[in-house]
């Protein structure tokens, strides 16, 4: 008691106790989170970007749990069959890697998302393992289109506004445009995106309208065929971003992260977008007497979660 009532009473600055600050209670984390990744006989998982992390169970049933709800629906996580299968498959791959590092190592991030893969199918869920597979693959593309967008130069001379669909006048969204031009040439033996990109911003001009934008975009790639072939599937794939948008206008459909108006999407960013798409698309086929009204009593949700927007893979299967 006499130690606590000097603490109260002592009003002298010097000896007041300090209170950590926002930027200091981050700096501990950090440090205990270093110090856990590091500590002997623990098992650490080195992340993409090259640092380095405790082994986190919790992280590979949220994984797991994302490839059940793909092909059983949304309802399959009030399901207390598939939460005891997710936690069950979780922890085979932690037993895996405890009986081939008792006392403790470093694996890389891939390495356990293969040995999910593999749990998936001992286990019998042939399903889940494929639309896991297919996860990955959608998120190694959108991680090479990213990282090659990030390489494409825009010069400061190139920001200009556009007239939206709407009438409304916003800055173009160069960062888009670069990532389309890139996924428009992944996978294309001697086409060069930025060369798309240079020939399209000389024929920009600042208040352009969106619908020029997109002409602009795939007239660019176009005039490149007589010099290399492939600009000619280049030149196809960007005219396709004008047609998914068109699409999404019609449907109402928007990306979770678009403002309002904003009916645009990447390939990749198709990937979220599908399942959104095909119910509104089956009930607007049915509304407009195009599609049979009885195709509205399936589960249409689940029909789109499992759709996989991989039409460069095929294309360039088709192509090889």
């Amino acid at each position: 008691m006499g130690a606590l009532g000097t603490m109260q009473t002592d009003t002298n600055p010097t000896t007041q106790p300090a209170v950590p600050t926002a930027s200091a209670a981050s700096t501990v984390g950090t440090a205990r989170s270093t110090l856990e990744a590091t500590a002997p006989g623990q098992v650490r998982v080195i992340k993409r970007n090259g640092t380095v992390v405790p082994y986190d169970e919790s992280k590979i049933a949220v994984a797991i749990t994302k490839a059940f709800l793909a092909v059983e629906g949304g309802t399959a996580a009030a399901s207390s069959r598939i939460r005891e299968l997710i936690a069950r498959n979780a922890e085979q791959v932690t037993a895996t890697f405890e009986r081939r590092m008792p006392s403790g190592g470093t694996i890389h991030i891939e390495e356990i998302q293969d040995q999910v893969e593999l749990v998936l199918m001992r286990t019998g869920e042939h399903k889940v393992a494929r639309s896991y597979v297919l996860y990955r693959e959608e998120r190694a593309r959108a991680r090479v289109a990213d990282e090659a967008a990030s390489h494409i130069e825009v010069p400061e001379s190139a920001r200009i506004n556009v007239t939206l669909d709407d009438g409304t006048v916003a800055p173009l969204d160069l960062a888009r445009i670069a990532t389309l031009v890139e996924e428009a040439c992944a996978g294309l033996e001697g086409v060069e995106a930025q060369r798309i990109l240079d020939e399209t911003l000389k024929n920009m001009y600042d208040g352009i309208s969106q619908e020029d934008v997109d002409t602009s975009l795939v007239m660019s790639a176009r005039t490149l065929v007589e010099e290399e072939p492939n600009y000619t599937f280049a030149t196809s794939r960007l005219l396709l971003d004008g047609l998914r948008r068109e699409a999404l206008t019609f449907l109402g459909v928007q990306r979770d992260d678009a403002v309002n108006g904003d009916y645009s999407a990447t390939q990749a960013q198709m990937a979220t977008v599908y399942a959104k798409c095909f119910p509104e698309y089956v009930a607007r086929g049915a509304e407009l007497e195009l599609l049979d009204p009885r195709l509205k009593e399936y589960d249409l949700a689940r029909l789109g979660a499992a759709l996989r927007p991989i039409r460069l893979q095929l294309e360039q299967n088709t192509t090889a």
